[in-house]
């Protein structure tokens, strides 16, 4: 009984972000037009400067929704101290080199630390009020989640995953209903971001160069 008691509730975190996302979770191909995309980062490859598989997925498909006109500015947010390298800095450098994403729409937040983070500083630093989130299928519905519940009117995009098999989303769906359980205990108590930075008009002057 204890057991099945503990279970319900360790699964309610997990339960509020799936429930929540559900009717705002897209296909690439079906995502709506909005002004603007936050793309979310992950690690980047051993050399430092190239994204890793499951963050190029994230980037190319970024990349579409410019290219198809659903989308005018990319937000693009990670840790710049990251472990593995600065996330924001690669991705903004394959954006333009290699997917011919024009620089102008590119804004770049390397204090994105955590899913959280990257949501509470595009509303507050940024100004983001509407955006699809562009992230991997096992991530989308805590990132959509998330979002929505702090004030930025959010739907997602399932990334391409490049050389993801079966077991890496078991490994990444496992550990996403892990993290759901700090996702809930964030939201539930406004956590501010772990840093805090004046407003910035780089997104908002994207947009007005693109009319």
């Amino acid at each position: 009984m204890l057991g099945t008691v503990a279970l319900v509730c360790t699964s309610l975190p997990w339960l509020w972000t799936t429930c929540a996302a559900r009717g705002h979770v897209y296909d690439e191909a079906d995502a709506p037009a909005t002004d603007v995309v936050i793309v979310l980062g992950t690690e980047v490859a051993a050399d430092r400067r190239q994204p890793g598989d499951r963050l190029a997925g994230r980037l190319d498909t970024a990349a579409e929704l410019i290219h198809s006109g659903r989308a005018r500015v990319l937000l693009v947010s990670g840790d710049g101290g990251g472990t593995s390298g600065d996330e924001p800095a690669v991705m903004t450098a394959y954006l333009a080199v290699r997917l011919g994403v024009e620089p102008g729409r590119v804004v770049a937040d390397p204090f994105g630390l955590d899913t959280y983070d990257s949501c509470v500083r595009a509303r507050d630093v940024y100004g983001v009020e509407r955006a699809l989130i562009v992230t991997q299928s096992w991530h989308v519905s805590r990132a959509v989640t998330l979002c929505r519940h702090l004030g930025v009117d959010a739907d997602g995009v399932i990334a391409r995953c490049p050389g993801c098999g079966p077991g890496l989303f078991v490994e990444k769906s496992i550990r996403d209903y892990l993290a759901s359980g700090k996702a809930a205990w964030d939201a539930v108590r406004r956590r501010p971001p772990a840093v805090r930075s004046p407003a910035d008009q780089g997104v908002r002057d994207a947009l007005k160069e693109r009319g």
